[in-house]
């Protein structure tokens, strides 16, 4: 088989070097709350009406400076504008499919579901808790776990006292449920 058939790579990753956005479940919806999907719109907004404005006013400057091949401006103005747009399309697919969610409407509830704020204790005795979110809005630094990943899926559905069973890579653990939070009023 000619070299020309053959992939590259098989990683997820763009030309760009940058990974590939988190994929949604097949024949899933893209679960957000409120303040996930006015981040992300507002993040659209500001690429479509600052930076892309701005990128686009430099690489016209650059390419009148002559040479185009040679000129690093305009070679790096076409580089951003390209991830700009890619960017610009990526948010445009995922809010057009997004389905806001409420979690206070869950208030008071002990059941986990999508926005649901769970403190468990693992195997060892040790406490954690996470927020369950959106793909496009979670925050990892923040204690903040999409719906789709294996400690969200062990966790839905069950409720306070409950014991789940989380299977990961290392072995399975079993987790006690000790407290389920929702937001109070507002869109969570």
């Amino acid at each position: 088989m000619s070299k020309a058939f053959t992939r590259e790579t098989d990683t997820s990753d763009d030309e760009d070097g940058e990974p590939a956005a988190p994929p949604l479940p097949a024949g899933s919806k893209n679960y957000i709350t409120a303040p996930g999907f006015a981040r992300l719109q507002g993040e659209l907004l500001d690429l479509m009406d600052n930076q892309r404005p701005k990128v686009v006013e430099a690489v016209h400057w650059a390419a009148k400076n002559g040479d185009r091949s040679e000129n690093g401006d305009y070679i790096y103005g076409k580089k951003r504008l390209r991830e700009i747009d890619k960017r610009i399309h990526f948010l445009t697919r995922r809010l057009d499919v997004a389905e806001v969610v409420n979690p206070s409407l869950h208030h008071g509830n002990t059941q986990i579901f999508f926005g649901a704020t769970v403190t468990y204790a693992d195997d060892s005795g040790h406490t954690r808790s996470v927020t369950i979110l959106g793909i496009d809005e979670v925050d990892t630094t923040q204690a903040q776990v999409s719906w789709v990943s294996p400690i969200a899926r062990a966790l839905l559905k069950a409720r306070e006292g409950d014991v789940v069973r989380l299977v990961t890579p290392g072995g399975a653990q079993e987790l006690e449920i000790l407290r389920v939070v929702y937001p109070v009023g507002g869109s969570g």
